[in-house]
């Protein structure tokens, strides 16, 4: 039996990102709702309610930057001069805020910047994955072997709107983590926020979903050509589902299932794009076989991964655990 690398090594990319966004999303999402909770108090329970986990969440976009690096060689060589800008911006924010979350705690007179501080840096790595997502899906000009676009081709109109689309994901999965972890009036402000953004989400989720289609012809072609229809028709059909449980769940004033319906969601959406994209690496240019390093350069690797990933999802686990439960008012970060 063949064993198709470059696939079982996109799945493990895809699966990186993924396992990123779920749970560093929601990290990033409190600090965007920063501006609605105003009070110093109720900012201190925000941050006590992620510090014992947020540090972790990122050790996900490692593997996934370092997985596309050394799996996928070419296709790192062609994105990285296409995103430049956008990738930095990410990484300035996610720096920002990251110095920002452990000096508030210090400095009690300055903790206002520090919280500015900390929603910008928030803000800024949000829109730049979004932007960064939206110009890899609407295609990357390839010459040979090297990126051959402009300096700023990935700002468009569209990347505008996948940014905006995930701020606003960004911001529900926070809102819904509020909802779980949090108790009496901050937790019923953070209801109200739900069903708000809930709406600004799906607002943002049709039109990326509309427009994506009129990008290029074979997503057209992916998602609505016979007999393609079939096997697409039913991401559309759960959003649908799992949306009215979420309104259900927001009406029940329910605890966890808001944040839990919010990710599946978030996997629906991640799925469709995954239909979109698939098989290439760089959409409509090239693909996971044509940009994959040796195999014997994958199969090195992916002895490290399987032994790894086990024991960070092992990890990860066990913290959410440690740390499960509602966050109460003299929960302290620092001595």
């Amino acid at each position: 039996m063949v064993i198709d690398l470059p696939t079982i090594w996109a799945f493990i990319i895809a699966f990186a990102v993924f396992t990123y966004v779920v749970l560093d999303g929601f990290d990033l999402g409190l600090g965007l709702l920063f501006p609605f909770f105003p009070a110093h108090n109720e900012r201190d329970l925000i941050m006590n309610s992620v510090a014992p986990v947020w540090d972790g969440n990122e050790t996900w976009l490692v593997l996934g930057g370092g997985g596309l690096l050394a799996a996928f060689p070419l296709a790192y060589a062609v994105l990285m001069p296409a995103l430049y800008t956008p990738i930095v911006a990410m990484l300035l924010g996610l720096i920002f805020r990251g110095v920002a979350f452990e000096f508030r705690w210090r400095a009690r007179r300055e903790g206002n910047l520090w919280d500015i501080a900390f929603a910008a840096g928030s803000l800024l790595a949000a829109i730049a994955q979004g932007i960064a997502l939206g110009a890899i899906l609407q295609g990357i000009k390839v010459s040979g072997r090297a990126y051959a676009g402009g300096w700023w081709d990935w700002l468009t109109p569209f990347s505008v709107l996948t940014g905006a689309a995930l701020v606003a994901g960004y911001a529900l999965l926070g809102a819904a983590w509020l909802v779980m972890k949090t108790e009496g009036e901050l937790r019923e402000r953070a209801y109200a926020l739900c069903w708000r953004l809930l709406f600004v989400v799906l607002v943002g989720l049709a039109a990326v979903s509309i427009a994506t289609p009129f990008l290029h012809i074979s997503y057209w072609r992916r998602w609505f050509e016979w007999p393609n229809i079939i096997f697409t028709a039913p991401v559309p059909i759960l959003v649908a589902i799992v949306t009215l449980l979420l309104l259900r769940s927001l009406e029940r004033r329910q605890d966890f299932q808001p944040f839990f319906l919010t990710l599946v969601l978030f996997a629906l959406t991640y799925g469709g794009l995954g239909i979109s994209m698939y098989p290439f690496i760089v959409p409509q240019s090239i693909t996971i076989w044509q940009a994959a390093a040796p195999a014997t350069s994958q199969l090195f690797m992916l002895v490290g991964v399987v032994i790894l990933i086990p024991m960070n999802l092992s990890y990860t686990a066990f913290t959410y655990w440690v740390f499960r439960g509602k966050v109460g008012r003299d929960a302290g970060y620092h001595s």
